[in-house]
């Protein structure tokens, strides 16, 4: 049971870290942004990484994503990938990448499985191997070793451990990582928003190595890339028979704050401009969205705000609404109860999808 440091009141379903309860970070915005502003700070301090975007304006500007970083001489951006050494970006880029990977039988549980052609078949024969599950078949998972959020529950937290380190890869490592029976790249994390330019030459270079057969490529992402790279990513997927899953983690932009240090704002417009590319090709679906159900912060109200956003722009967007499990910094919550997760469906439901899914079921208590 935690306080929750606006309103005082006693709850279970307070994050002790972040202390805030999900009525004050909706009634008293500006109080609960400034809050979680300091405990996002104080955080990401331990890691060495930037308690804010930094906004110098005698340092240069990083275009990336939506933090915009403006870097003074010898520091480093939020994701903690690129630097100002001298008025010159140095860490990532299209040469080099600071990542993982590692192969994963097909199909797998990856959030768009049910209706993507590695585990469906759907768009065969130009986009699928076979018509259903394509059993034998790899996905290349490629893990980028940073993102561009700070989220307080990362179910994938141990990546930070590698934001810092001095190993990079190199594109021909990653594309000679393809084999004969890789059928889709996956690029999640962390988030691919900071690696943008190397992924998307990994994408080119791994492709053309293919000559012709298939190999879809596909991103999960927080969405938050500036709009040159979304274009290009794009691209990417619709060219191949891939996909872009969005993780849309709120609809307030103070719960999105507060749960993630960040703005959704460009994620909400990016998701908007990929909706009205999404009719160019209707299967296999290009365009899918998920959202973490978070006990105490993620409610069926707020997840029916966001379905309410994707059915104005298509109904038959998919959407996969996934089980938390305790990480990082709010281990202190419950996983996601069945009650919980059966309120958030009916509420997308309720808002017009006809393509909803629970996904982690097996995480559900």
């Amino acid at each position: 049971m935690v306080n929750c440091r606006i309103c005082r009141n006693r709850s279970s379903l307070i994050s002790s870290e972040l202390g805030l309860c999900l009525d004050c970070i909706r009634n008293e915005p500006a109080q609960a942004r400034e809050i979680a502003r300091e405990v996002h700070g104080r955080i990401r301090r331990e890691w060495r990484l930037p308690e804010q975007a930094p906004r110098n304006t005698d340092g240069i500007v990083c275009n990336l994503c939506v933090n915009r970083c403006q870097i003074a001489d010898g520091n480093q951006g939020y994701c903690g990938l690129r630097k100002n050494l001298q008025g010159r970006f140095e860490g990532v880029s299209a040469a080099r990448g600071k990542l993982s990977w590692y192969h994963d039988p097909l199909p797998t549980n990856c959030v768009g499985s049910w209706i993507c052609p590695a585990g469906s078949g759907c768009g065969y024969p130009e986009y699928a191997y076979v018509e259903g599950a394509e059993y034998g078949y790899e996905n290349l998972a490629v893990f980028p070793h940073a993102c561009t959020f700070h989220c307080l529950y990362c179910q994938n937290w141990h990546f930070r451990y590698r934001t810092s380190d001095d190993k990079y890869e190199s594109p021909e490592n990653l594309v000679r990582a393809v084999t004969r029976k890789t059928s889709c790249i996956c690029y999640f994390g962390g988030d691919p928003s900071p690696q943008m330019p190397f992924l998307l030459q990994v994408s080119r270079e791994a492709r053309e190595g293919r000559g012709g057969h298939i190999l879809r490529i596909c991103w999960e992402t927080n969405g938050a890339m500036s709009k040159k790279l979304l274009k290009e990513m794009a691209e990417s997927s619709l060219s191949s028979g891939g996909c872009i899953k969005i993780d849309l983690k709120a609809w307030d932009e103070a719960l999105h704050i507060a749960l993630t240090g960040v703005t959704n704002r460009q994620t909400l417009e990016n998701f908007k401009w990929l909706a009205q590319v999404n009719t160019s090709r209707p299967e296999p679906p290009f365009l899918i969205a998920s959202t973490l159900m978070v006990p105490g912060y993620t409610d069926a109200r707020e997840v029916g705000r966001i379905a309410k956003f994707i059915a104005s722009l298509n109904p038959q967007i998919p959407y996969s609404l996934l089980a938390f499990h305790p990480e990082y910094k709010m281990t202190d919550l419950a996983p996601t109860s069945r009650k919980l997760a059966r309120q958030c469906l009916d509420a997308a439901r309720q808002a017009g999808l006809k393509r909803v899914k629970l996904g982690n079921m097996h995480l559900l208590w």
